[in-house]
């Protein structure tokens, strides 16, 4: 899929709440004022200026004045941004069969331009084929999905993986433990399948994966799973997802980054190289039996 890296609504949430939260700070405004003058509370204001959350325009428009901001073209630019980013994104059809939590960070990757990502259980998402894709949907606690179900899951990950394909095209690198590519989801022929996708993806210029040998001793990322995502507009800052079991966390601040980022760092430099990887997934595929 060509055309341009179009910002979608959750960045664009992002940069509104990072805009009112200077302008705020600037005016010397507290939370609590800020809340009271959009009848509200100081909760959220919090939500607004971390961009969890859409704007309503009569909110802009008398936090705007509240914090001075009078100039006509300024007002209307930041209007104009509260407008589009309340705009749902391709995204929002398939939330019959996403959690609420999950949205974010479908925003978050259509508009990155980097992730790099630690993986521990699956394949990466968007280097899943549809048959693995599908072997993973159909694992659930709650009982079983409906084939109409997993089918809405798997059209969801294909139409994510997009990104690979757009102009310019998303930056993607994944360290994964070995111990993922032995797990036969979805059975032997289903993961002989998705190590050859794998194979073929670790060949295009935009996709890096490095993979930890088993006999690893161990490394820094202790925590589990975890993706850190990094946007081309300079009002964004970089972001950390995290997925637990019935909710996720995305952190923004200076110091979670950066030790998420050295944990990254340390695995990238710790593990065997990237060119290492198509080696080693076709000694992988030549141990499955045939």
């Amino acid at each position: 899929m060509s055309g341009r890296n179009v910002v979608g609504p959750t960045a664009l949430r992002m940069m509104l709440g990072g805009h009112l939260r200077e302008l705020r700070e600037r005016a010397g405004v507290s939370r609590t004022d800020a809340g009271w003058a959009i009848r509200s509370s100081e909760s959220k204001i919090s939500r607004l200026e971390l961009g969890r959350v859409g704007f309503k325009e009569r909110d802009v428009a008398d936090l705007l004045t509240l914090y001075g901001v009078t100039e006509a073209r300024e007002r209307d630019r930041l209007l104009q941004l509260a407008r589009e980013a309340n705009d749902p994104g391709w995204w929002h059809r398939y939330g019959d069969v996403t959690p609420d939590w999950f949205d974010a960070y479908l925003g978050l990757e259509a508009a990155a331009e980097l992730i790099r990502t630690y993986e521990i259980q699956f394949v990466p998402g968007l280097l899943q084929t549809a048959d693995y894709a599908r072997a993973v949907a159909q694992l659930t606690q709650s009982g079983a999905r409906s084939a109409a179900e997993v089918d809405r899951i798997v059209a969801l990950r294909t139409r994510r993986q997009r990104v690979l394909d757009r102009e310019p095209p998303l930056k993607l690198w994944a360290v994964i433990e070995e111990a993922v590519l032995h797990r036969p989801i979805g059975g032997p022929a289903v993961l002989r399948d998705q190590l050859g996708a794998l194979r073929e993806a670790v060949a295009r210029p935009n996709v890096t994966v490095q993979i930890i040998p088993l006999e690893s001793p161990g490394h820094a990322a202790t925590g589990g799973a975890f993706s850190l995502l990094r946007f081309p507009q300079r009002d964004l800052p970089d972001v950390v997802y995290l997925e637990h079991l019935t909710s996720a966390l995305y952190l923004d601040k200076r110091d979670d980054v950066e030790a998420y980022t050295q944990a990254l760092d340390l695995l990238a430099s710790t593990s065997p190289s990237p060119q290492q990887t198509a080696q080693e997934l076709t000694r992988l595929l030549d141990r499955l039996p045939s």
